[in-house]
């Protein structure tokens, strides 16, 4: 609102702006913004470990400044099963409708926040209800993945201390968690720096400019359809983490954003 952004993260309402080369907020003290927009991660030397390459050069000048956030592991993850198929509009009018229905509600600067449902709450949701909130055949994953923590009182934030590829088989674990969400999950809410999510826009980054660092074989292969089968995620997962080592997951974020826009800029000319 205005030049205000809004945010509700772990029952917390809260905004925050950038004023030049300072950030004003309120509603949550100076470590919860450190921790969460990942301010103490030192993107100088996470470039030079990443910017290997002429090309992952140029996105690391383009989105000079870009971090990595640190989210709730409960949010994260029913956000990133939600997201599966989805334009982002529809994620957010989904993951809004859940927060409205299920959530807490709360005042802030005379405006109506929800606070993210809670596991309990969505494991006892009923799958007309969560349907209701345009979930679709996600419902069911939301609701049973919301049990199994509930019953087994799993807190994912120990997952942090496990080493990458335990940690991914323990999320994929979850109903409707498969590998990608897995990565989306451990990069964005676990810090697992080396977690190397591959979509259609990481694939495509990959095929146009580091095809020759990839089997031929793989690469013909994959030339011919956008999904990708479980061991072709494997294979180009390990390219990037093995390319470009400890924080791979930046260097995803860099090639995500650059092969997009890129992409956007040649459609409209």
């Amino acid at each position: 609102m205005g030049d205000w952004w809004y945010g509700v993260v772990k029952g917390n309402v809260f905004k925050i702006r950038q004023c030049t080369a300072e950030l004003e907020f309120d509603g949550v003290n100076s470590e919860f913004i450190t921790s969460y927009f990942g301010l103490n991660d030192d993107l100088q030397q996470i470039s030079r470990c990443i910017g290997r390459d002429d090309h992952i050069r140029k996105a690391l000048r383009r989105f000079e400044g870009l971090r990595i956030v640190r989210q709730d592991p409960w949010e994260c993850l029913i956000s990133f099963i939600c997201a599966t198929y989805k334009s982002i509009a529809g994620i957010e009018l989904m993951l809004r409708k859940l927060s409205m229905k299920f959530g807490e509600k709360k005042a802030f600067d005379e405006l109506d926040f929800y606070t993210f449902p809670t596991a309990d709450k969505l494991a006892l949701a009923g799958g007309n209800e969560l349907r209701d909130c345009g979930l679709g055949y996600r419902a069911k994953y939301v609701q049973e993945t919301a049990k199994k923590i509930r019953e087994s009182r799993t807190e994912l934030e120990s997952l942090k201390t496990l080493p990458y590829l335990e940690a991914r088989d323990d999320l994929v674990k979850f109903p409707g968690v498969g590998l990608k969400v897995a990565d989306c999950v451990l990069l964005f809410s676990l810090e697992k720096m080396e977690a190397f999510p591959v979509d259609v826009w990481v694939k495509r980054a990959i095929l146009n400019n580091y095809s020759k660092q990839l089997p031929r074989l793989l690469v013909e292969k994959l030339s011919t359809h956008d999904s990708l089968s479980t061991s072709e995620y494997k294979k180009l997962n390990a390219f990037g983490r093995s390319y470009f080592g400890e924080y791979a997951g930046y260097a995803q974020e860099y090639l995500f954003h650059y092969e997009r826009t890129r992409r956007r800029t040649t459609a409209q000319r």
